[in-house]
Protein backbone atom coordinates (compact mmCIF):
# COMPACT_ATOMS: atom_id res chain seq x y z
CA UNK A 1 0.00 0.00 0.00
CA UNK A 2 1.99 2.97 -1.23
CA UNK A 3 -0.09 6.41 -1.20
CA UNK A 4 0.78 9.86 -1.91
CA UNK A 5 -1.68 12.44 -0.17
CA UNK A 6 -1.75 15.78 -2.03
CA UNK A 7 -3.95 18.83 -1.30
CA UNK A 8 -3.61 22.95 -0.82
CA UNK A 9 -2.52 24.04 2.33
CA UNK A 10 -5.38 24.16 4.89
CA UNK A 11 -7.06 21.02 3.57
CA UNK A 12 -6.59 19.11 6.51
CA UNK A 13 -3.99 17.19 4.81
CA UNK A 14 -2.23 15.99 8.08
CA UNK A 15 -5.35 15.17 10.41
CA UNK A 16 -6.26 12.64 7.20
CA UNK A 17 -2.36 11.29 7.22
CA UNK A 18 -2.40 10.22 10.48
CA UNK A 19 -6.06 8.12 10.57
CA UNK A 20 -5.17 6.59 7.05
CA UNK A 21 -1.74 5.84 8.53
CA UNK A 22 -2.89 4.18 11.81
CA UNK A 23 -5.94 2.91 9.83
CA UNK A 24 -3.25 0.77 7.16
CA UNK A 25 -0.51 0.49 9.58
CA UNK A 26 2.12 2.47 7.37
CA UNK A 27 4.08 5.24 7.81
CA UNK A 28 3.04 8.88 7.79
CA UNK A 29 5.82 10.74 5.65
CA UNK A 30 6.16 14.02 5.76
CA UNK A 31 9.24 16.17 4.04
CA UNK A 32 9.80 18.09 7.11
CA UNK A 33 9.86 14.82 9.10
CA UNK A 34 12.20 13.35 6.75
CA UNK A 35 14.53 16.37 6.55
CA UNK A 36 14.71 16.45 10.67
CA UNK A 37 15.23 12.67 11.14
CA UNK A 38 17.94 13.54 8.43
CA UNK A 39 19.89 16.09 9.79
CA UNK A 40 19.82 14.86 12.83
CA UNK A 41 21.07 11.17 12.02
CA UNK A 42 25.08 12.63 11.43
CA UNK A 43 25.41 11.06 8.23
CA UNK A 44 27.06 12.76 5.54
CA UNK A 45 23.53 13.40 3.86
CA UNK A 46 22.33 14.79 6.88
CA UNK A 47 25.18 16.82 7.19
CA UNK A 48 24.65 18.11 3.79
CA UNK A 49 21.06 18.67 4.52
CA UNK A 50 22.04 20.14 7.63
CA UNK A 51 24.35 22.95 5.86
CA UNK A 52 21.35 24.45 3.39
CA UNK A 53 18.35 24.65 6.19
CA UNK A 54 21.15 26.35 8.35
CA UNK A 55 21.53 28.78 5.60
CA UNK A 56 17.82 28.61 5.25
CA UNK A 57 18.34 28.36 1.69
CA UNK A 58 15.95 26.12 -0.54
CA UNK A 59 17.18 22.41 -0.58
CA UNK A 60 17.93 21.02 -4.10
CA UNK A 61 16.10 18.39 -5.38
CA UNK A 62 18.92 16.05 -5.77
CA UNK A 63 19.01 16.49 -1.51
CA UNK A 64 15.32 15.88 -1.24
CA UNK A 65 15.37 13.10 -4.00
CA UNK A 66 18.24 11.18 -2.08
CA UNK A 67 16.40 12.00 1.85
CA UNK A 68 13.23 10.23 0.48
CA UNK A 69 15.60 7.24 -1.11
CA UNK A 70 17.37 6.77 2.42
CA UNK A 71 13.84 6.81 4.49
CA UNK A 72 11.70 4.65 1.59
CA UNK A 73 14.61 1.77 2.24
CA UNK A 74 13.60 1.64 6.34
CA UNK A 75 12.28 -1.53 7.47
CA UNK A 76 9.44 0.43 8.69
CA UNK A 77 8.38 1.29 4.84
CA UNK A 78 8.65 -2.78 3.81
CA UNK A 79 4.57 -3.26 3.77
CA UNK A 80 3.72 0.45 2.50
CA UNK A 81 3.97 4.17 3.11
CA UNK A 82 2.06 7.27 2.66
CA UNK A 83 3.71 10.45 1.41
CA UNK A 84 2.71 14.03 2.42
CA UNK A 85 4.71 17.11 0.68
CA UNK A 86 6.39 15.06 -1.59
CA UNK A 87 6.11 15.03 -4.66
CA UNK A 88 5.70 18.52 -5.63
CA UNK A 89 6.78 18.79 -8.87
CA UNK A 90 7.08 16.71 -12.13
CA UNK A 91 10.46 16.13 -12.15
CA UNK A 92 10.53 14.74 -8.32
CA UNK A 93 7.64 12.21 -9.18
CA UNK A 94 9.47 10.83 -12.16
CA UNK A 95 12.64 10.28 -9.69
CA UNK A 96 10.33 8.47 -7.20
CA UNK A 97 9.11 6.44 -9.82
CA UNK A 98 12.51 5.76 -10.40
CA UNK A 99 13.58 4.82 -6.92
CA UNK A 100 10.68 2.68 -6.80
CA UNK A 101 10.76 0.79 -10.20
CA UNK A 102 14.52 0.35 -8.16
CA UNK A 103 12.76 -1.48 -5.22
CA UNK A 104 10.53 -2.95 -7.68
CA UNK A 105 7.30 -1.10 -6.18
CA UNK A 106 5.17 0.98 -7.40
CA UNK A 107 2.37 4.13 -6.32
CA UNK A 108 -0.73 2.35 -5.62
CA UNK A 109 -2.69 5.72 -5.08
CA UNK A 110 -2.50 9.12 -5.55
CA UNK A 111 -5.08 10.82 -3.11
CA UNK A 112 -6.10 14.41 -4.00
CA UNK A 113 -8.05 16.78 -1.39
CA UNK A 114 -10.03 18.95 -3.72
CA UNK A 115 -10.86 22.08 -1.85
CA UNK A 116 -12.33 25.73 -3.04
CA UNK A 117 -9.36 28.46 -3.01
CA UNK A 118 -12.30 30.55 -0.77
CA UNK A 119 -12.95 28.21 1.51
CA UNK A 120 -9.17 27.41 2.29
CA UNK A 121 -8.68 31.18 2.64
CA UNK A 122 -12.00 31.34 4.82
CA UNK A 123 -10.49 28.37 7.04
CA UNK A 124 -6.93 29.19 7.60
CA UNK A 125 -7.28 33.24 7.79
CA UNK A 126 -9.81 32.25 11.09
CA UNK A 127 -6.77 29.75 12.13
CA UNK A 128 -5.63 30.99 15.54
CA UNK A 129 -2.48 29.66 18.02
CA UNK A 130 -1.38 29.44 21.39
CA UNK A 131 2.29 31.15 21.52
CA UNK A 132 3.02 28.93 24.71
CA UNK A 133 1.90 25.98 23.97
CA UNK A 134 0.94 25.42 20.23
CA UNK A 135 -2.34 24.68 20.57
CA UNK A 136 -4.97 25.31 17.57
CA UNK A 137 -7.80 27.37 17.66
CA UNK A 138 -10.18 28.29 14.29
CA UNK A 139 -12.74 31.27 15.21
CA UNK A 140 -15.23 29.71 13.17
CA UNK A 141 -15.34 26.12 14.13
CA UNK A 142 -13.24 25.94 17.26
CA UNK A 143 -13.11 29.46 19.40
CA UNK A 144 -11.15 29.58 22.92
CA UNK A 145 -13.04 29.81 25.75
CA UNK A 146 -11.93 33.61 26.36
CA UNK A 147 -11.12 35.46 23.56
CA UNK A 148 -7.09 35.46 23.23
CA UNK A 149 -6.77 33.16 25.49
CA UNK A 150 -5.94 29.39 26.13
CA UNK A 151 -7.85 26.98 27.27
CA UNK A 152 -4.98 24.48 27.77
CA UNK A 153 -2.54 27.07 29.32
CA UNK A 154 -3.88 30.62 29.58
CA UNK A 155 -1.47 31.46 27.27
CA UNK A 156 -1.64 34.05 24.95
CA UNK A 157 -3.71 32.92 21.40
CA UNK A 158 -2.88 34.89 18.24
CA UNK A 159 -3.16 34.62 14.27
CA UNK A 160 0.30 33.55 12.60
CA UNK A 161 1.77 36.19 10.12
CA UNK A 162 1.03 34.08 7.39
CA UNK A 163 -2.59 33.09 7.88
CA UNK A 164 -3.62 36.93 6.13
CA UNK A 165 -5.68 36.18 3.12
CA UNK A 166 -3.40 37.82 1.03
CA UNK A 167 -0.57 35.54 2.02
CA UNK A 168 -2.85 32.34 1.86
CA UNK A 169 -3.66 33.57 -1.96
CA UNK A 170 -0.22 33.73 -2.61
CA UNK A 171 0.68 30.70 -1.14
CA UNK A 172 -2.37 28.69 -2.92
CA UNK A 173 -1.28 30.25 -6.32
CA UNK A 174 2.00 29.01 -6.35
CA UNK A 175 0.54 25.35 -4.77
CA UNK A 176 -1.57 25.39 -8.08
CA UNK A 177 1.30 26.37 -10.30
CA UNK A 178 3.43 23.50 -8.72
CA UNK A 179 0.62 21.16 -8.31
CA UNK A 180 -1.40 20.86 -11.86
CA UNK A 181 0.83 19.33 -13.77
CA UNK A 182 1.36 16.40 -10.95
CA UNK A 183 -2.80 15.82 -11.11
CA UNK A 184 -1.72 15.58 -14.41
CA UNK A 185 1.04 13.32 -14.20
CA UNK A 186 -0.72 11.28 -12.04
CA UNK A 187 -4.15 11.07 -13.56
CA UNK A 188 -2.21 9.79 -16.96
CA UNK A 189 -0.65 6.68 -14.63
CA UNK A 190 -4.22 6.11 -13.73
CA UNK A 191 -3.42 5.85 -10.28
CA UNK A 192 -4.81 9.93 -9.15
CA UNK A 193 -8.14 9.50 -6.79
CA UNK A 194 -10.17 13.07 -6.16
CA UNK A 195 -12.18 13.42 -2.70
CA UNK A 196 -13.73 16.31 -1.91
CA UNK A 197 -12.07 17.67 1.10
CA UNK A 198 -14.52 20.39 2.20
CA UNK A 199 -16.62 17.83 4.08
CA UNK A 200 -16.14 17.11 7.99
CA UNK A 201 -13.13 15.08 8.81
CA UNK A 202 -15.09 11.72 8.92
CA UNK A 203 -17.02 12.18 6.12
CA UNK A 204 -13.41 12.64 3.97
CA UNK A 205 -11.86 10.17 5.79
CA UNK A 206 -14.55 7.58 4.67
CA UNK A 207 -14.88 8.46 1.21
CA UNK A 208 -10.52 7.74 1.20
CA UNK A 209 -11.34 5.19 2.37
CA UNK A 210 -13.62 4.19 -0.08
CA UNK A 211 -11.16 5.06 -2.62
CA UNK A 212 -8.24 3.19 -1.34
CA UNK A 213 -10.86 0.29 -1.76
Amino acid sequence: MNLILLGPPGAGKGTQAKKIAEKYGVPHISTGDMFRETAQSGSELGKKLQSFMSAGKLVTDDIVIEVVKERLAKPDCAKGFLLDGFPRTVPQAEALDGILNGQKRKIDNVLCMKVADEDIINRLSSRRVCLACGESYNTISKPPKTEGKCDVCSGRVIQRADDNRETIAQRLKVYNEQTSPLVDYYSKAGVLKEVDGSKSVDEVFKNLVKVIG
